[in-house]
C-alpha cells in the first residue's frame, strides 16, 4: 500500500491512509479517487448534508467487502468534527452522529472508509421536526426504468398543482428521489402521513404503474412503489452527490425535470459527475430558498381516512 497522503481541506488537514486501495473493482477507482470525487462536488455534498444527523455506510475493504452501518462517531475523531446527539427511546440509548458543516467533515468520513452518506430529513436545531419531505420512487424487480420516468411525470404534475417545488435526483440505483423543503412544523408521523397521502394520489393517477401496498410480497413485481416510509424517524436514504457502494461507483445525482425522460442513471459515476458539477453547478442550490406547508397533504390524508399512525 502507498504511504498516507495529507489533504488540505479549508483550514483543516485530513490524513488519508491506504490511498491506493481499490474501492470499486469495476473501474479500479481507489480510496484517493473517492476523496477527489467528494472534493470535486464539495459545495453540493455539504449542502445536502449540512446540519443533518448522518449515518455512514463504510466499506473498509472496498465495496466488494463487508458494509458497516455506523451511527456513532468513534473516539479519536478530530476536535473540529461536529456531531449531533440522537436518542433512541426503544433501546434507551443515544448516539452522537456526524453533523456535517464543512467539507473537511466529509473528507474525514471518507478517510474512515465511508462511501455512502445517509442523512436524516431533519436538522440539528430540532431533530424531531423534519424540514425535508422525501418522495422515493422505488421500482420493484421487474419494473423498467421507463415506468420510473413516466411516474416522475405524474409526481411533477401533482407537485405543480400543489404549488410545490420538487428537486429530483437519481438514486444511484434503479429509482428516483424527489426532495421538497417543508417548514419544520410537524413531527415524523405527520410527515409520513402526508407522504402517504401524496403517494395515494399518484397511485390514483397512475394505477397501472404505481403501488402503495405496504407488504413487499403483496406488490406486483412490475410496479413502482412510492415509498412514503422513507419519511419515518431514523429512516435514511443516500443524499444528493453520495456515491453508492456498488462496483460501478454510481452517484445519486441531481437532475432537472426536463432531463428525466432521457436520463440514464448508470452514466452518473464518480468519474463523470465532477465535470457535470463543474459545468452545471449544484442543481439543488435553490432547495433552501422556499419551504412549503404540508397542510394541504394532511387535509388529503383526512379526506382519505388515513390514520394518524399511517
Amino acid at each position: 500500500m502507498a504511504k498516507a497522503v495529507e489533504v488540505e481541506v479549508g483550514p483543516h488537514t485530513v490524513r488519508v491512509s491506504n490511498p491506493d486501495r481499490v474501492y470499486f473493482p469495476e473501474s479500479g477507482a481507489t480510496k484517493l479517487d473517492l476523496v477527489e470525487y467528494y472534493l470535486g462536488v464539495g459545495d453540493g455534498i455539504v449542502r445536502a448534508l449540512r446540519e443533518r444527523p448522518c449515518m455512514l455506510h463504510r466499506f473498509p475493504e472496498g465495496v466488494a467487502g463487508e458494509k458497516v452501518h455506523q451511527k456513532r462517531v468513534p473516539h479519536g475523531a478530530p476536535p473540529w468534527l461536529e456531531t449531533v446527539r440522537l436518542h433512541f427511546p426503544r433501546y434507551n440509548r443515544h448516539a452522537d452522529e456526524l453533523c456535517v458543516t464543512k467539507l473537511a467533515d466529509v473528507i474525514w468520513a471518507v478517510q474512515m472508509s465511508t462511501v455512502e452518506f445517509h442523512p436524516w430529513n431533519s436538522r440539528r436545531a430540532d431533530t424531531e421536526r423534519p424540514d425535508e419531505w422525501r418522495i422515493d420512487l422505488d421500482p420493484m424487480p421487474d419494473c423498467p426504468f421507463s415506468t420510473v420516468r413516466r411516474v416522475a411525470g405524474v409526481v411533477r404534475e401533482v407537485l405543480d398543482e400543489l404549488g410545490v417545488t420538487g428537486y429530483p435526483k437519481t438514486s444511484g440505483g434503479r429509482g428516483l428521489h424527489v426532495y421538497v423543503r417543508i417548514t419544520p412544523s410537524w413531527g415524523f408521523s405527520d410527515v409520513r402521513r402526508a407522504a402517504l397521502a401524496f403517494a395515494r394520489e399518484v397511485e390514483r393517477r397512475a394505477p397501472d404503474d404505481v403501488t402503495t401496498t405496504w407488504w413487499r410480497k403483496d406488490r406486483d413485481p412490475r410496479a413502482l412503489f412510492v415509498d412514503y416510509n422513507q419519511n419515518a424517524r431514523d429512516h435514511t436514504i443516500a443524499s444528493a452527490y453520495s456515491v453508492r457502494g456498488v462496483p460501478g461507483a454510481t452517484v445519486s445525482t441531481p437532475v432537472t425535470w426536463d432531463e428525466i425522460p432521457d436520463v440514464d442513471p448508470r452514466e452518473f459515476t464518480i468519474a463523470t459527475v465532477p465535470a457535470r458539477f463543474a459545468e452545471l453547478g449544484d442543481l439543488h442550490a435553490g432547495i433552501d430558498d422556499t419551504a412549503f406547508s404540508l397542510q394541504p397533504l394532511l387535509e388529503w390524508a383526512d379526506r382519505d381516512g388515513l390514520p394518524d399512525d399511517a
